[in-house]
């Protein structure tokens, strides 16, 4: 195995991990809970994890928060600490903002349309190419649940009208962006903060997956989900890559083998739970807002100045566009 390169970790985090450790033990951290109701996520991370089982290999799953937060996560697998993690698709962009095209408003119609454009970009193959330099590798994007709508605490929405008096929780500047082309405001809240800023009106909702509000027990104060089907709802399979290419031929296979395995298991996940979401949501007390598409195209009208926000540039904004669109 290749030597670990040091870097800025905290006491704890090594601390923790090392807990966690086994010689041949292959450690995945999660970033829910390990429930395959409602975690497109933990479906990936199960499947894969059964998958390599089945292949002889020895697996954990290291509960959510246990290993650190998103950056301490990407600098234990950039050292081969921990050997997969189910990461922020941010944790990528830092290194390459290219990424950031899964994140444009309206870019895919749904996750097939996704994996055509992923595919015809050779979009993984230009990622790990940087990627590979912080000793990190890309494996795969698992969906988190069905394609983000509008939640929010007191007002229905069905048009950007709807929120010019909300103040969104926003991930980053180009969310605050895409609020402001709605015409409401948007503000950066690291999502430990979000239930706090909800209950106390510092922030009136967030843009996200109709599961969400169930998996994080918030539907005591999230009251209105807006079935707008703005972006796609990602987490990053991140791999060490000084384990990657440690494994030996035959066990690479199986690692190979089992992406596939959970591409399709979570894939076959988020066709019945697209429908089910949302009755479990009204079942949880919270309204559904079921756009019609006519509805949803004033959304996707009023978020093109998106894509011209600085997000990433303007020649990759048009490689995106442009393989979404030859792939519809």
């Amino acid at each position: 195995m290749k030597p670990l390169k040091l870097k800025a970790l905290t006491l704890a985090s090594l601390l923790t991990v090392a807990s966690f450790a086994s010689a041949s033990e292959i450690k995945i951290a999660l970033d829910s809970k390990p429930d395959l109701a409602t975690s497109g996520s933990y479906n990936w991370a199960h499947a894969f994890g059964e998958a390599l089982k089945k292949n002889g290999m020895d697996v954990r799953e290291l509960p959510r928060g246990s290993v650190g937060n998103e950056a301490e996560k990407f600098d234990q697998v950039s050292t081969g600490l921990l050997e997969v993690s189910l990461s922020d698709v941010r944790s990528i962009a830092q290194v390459d903002p290219f990424i950031y095209g899964v994140r444009l408003p309206y870019i895919f119609d749904n996750i097939a349309h996704m994996d055509r454009t992923l595919a015809a970009g050779k979009v993984f193959e230009r990622i790990n190419k940087n990627l590979a330099k912080q000793d990190v590798l890309l494996l795969s994007l698992a969906p988190l649940g069905p394609s983000s709508g509008v939640i929010t605490t007191k007002q229905a929405v069905r048009s950007p009208a709807d929120m010019s008096s909300l103040r969104m929780r926003a991930l980053d500047d180009a969310q605050i962006s895409m609020y402001k082309a709605w015409g409401s405001a948007g503000t950066i809240v690291p999502w430990g903060e979000v239930p706090a800023g909800l209950q106390t009106g510092i922030i009136d909702g967030y843009l996200n997956s109709p599961l969400i509000p169930i998996t994080f027990g918030q539907t005591d104060f999230v009251k209105n989900f807006s079935d707008a089907r703005v972006i796609w709802p990602l987490r990053a399979v991140l791999v060490s890559k000084y384990w990657y290419d440690d494994l030996s031929k035959d066990d690479r296979a199986a690692v190979d083998a089992a992406v596939k395995t959970a591409d399709a298991a979570t894939r076959t996940w988020l066709e019945g739970i697209s429908v089910s979401g949302l009755k479990s949501l009204e079942e949880h007390g919270v309204t559904v807002q079921r756009l019609t598409d006519e509805e949803r195209a004033v959304f996707r009208t009023m978020s093109k100045p998106v894509y011209d926000s600085g997000l990433m540039p303007s020649a990759d904004v048009k490689i995106w566009s442009d393989l979404s669109d030859s792939n519809r």
